[in-house]
């Protein structure tokens, strides 16, 4: 068999070319799947960078916690010390009343953390089925509401007409812009309350042993502990500040700043408390 070049020419050989030519895509399909696998790069770089989002319960249990646990413990044994540094173990009495203050205060910061979230869980449920009833018995008054909302967001005219019948044409869309627009809640996840009880307490245990580690490591020298303890826990309460700001918004400086005030401020007033009842023998 002959081409048109005159050359001789396998069949096999013909066969095997025309399957290569079968095989090797088009242009356009080639064009295709480089768009495709370019979506497909995009919606992971996507969701990459939503994983990177702040959670902002988490992030508030952990300085509920943390701050909560820091401060009071704080506030606690410097009072301690200052009652008892006169006496023959005052290190132990520090200890003792420091690690009371850590556990009792992580219990109970978990336990507010998971009834708090769970009177937050039940209040946005009780929302839901008043505003499903309102939808139903009062749809008007509803109706404009959802209007109200979308004319603070710029929509006029024929647009803001279109807009409150395609949202009050879906019951779900509806009933959600409502929820989130008119009465300011967010849906609760059913695990959220366990979640943030075992972070807050956990927080409040990191939180109280800040100030008691300077203690331990010091030992039988309270002043020396006083003085470590406080600088210890004052970095930290920058530190927790400057960090919120840095995963929120807000200058990490000023937001370290004001949460060590606040912090040390408060414990300090226990320190005083405990000054006083001691009747200063502390000094």
């Amino acid at each position: 068999m002959k081409t048109d070049g005159g050359t001789d020419s396998n069949p096999a050989d013909i066969v095997a070319e025309a399957e290569a030519s079968n095989a090797r895509p088009s242009l356009r399909p080639a064009w295709s799947d480089m768009s495709t696998r370019f979506a497909f790069w995009r919606k992971v770089e996507e969701a990459a960078l939503a994983e990177k989002h702040a959670q902002p319960s988490l992030l508030s249990d952990f300085i509920l916690g943390s701050q909560d646990g820091l401060v009071n413990v704080l506030g606690v044994i410097l009072g301690v010390a200052v009652a008892s540094r006169n006496l023959a173990d005052p290190l132990t009495i520090i200890l003792a009343g420091g690690l009371a203050a850590t556990f009792a205060e992580s219990i109970s910061m978990g336990a507010v953390a998971y009834t708090s979230t769970i009177a937050r869980r039940d209040h946005y449920a009780a929302e839901v089925e008043r505003e499903k009833q309102e939808m139903v018995t009062l749809p008007d008054l509803e109706k404009q509401e959802v209007r109200e909302i979308l004319q603070r967001w710029g929509f006029e005219g024929s647009e803001l007409d279109e807009m409150v019948q395609k949202i009050t044409s879906k019951p779900k869309a509806w009933l959600e812009i409502m929820m989130a627009h008119e009465l300011n809640l967010a849906p609760v996840d059913p695990a959220q309350a366990r979640k943030s009880a075992i972070l807050v307490g956990l927080a409040a245990i990191v939180g109280s042993l800040v100030p008691l580690v300077p203690f331990i490591v010091i030992g039988a020298n309270i002043l020396l502990g006083v003085a470590v303890s406080l600088v210890v826990s004052t970095i930290a309460l920058f530190l927790i500040g400057w960090w919120k700001a840095r995963t929120t918004i807000g200058h990490p400086g000023r937001s370290g700043a004001q949460m060590a005030f606040i912090g040390i401020a408060s414990a300090i007033a226990g320190f005083g408390i405990a000054y006083l009842v001691s009747g200063g023998r502390g000094a």
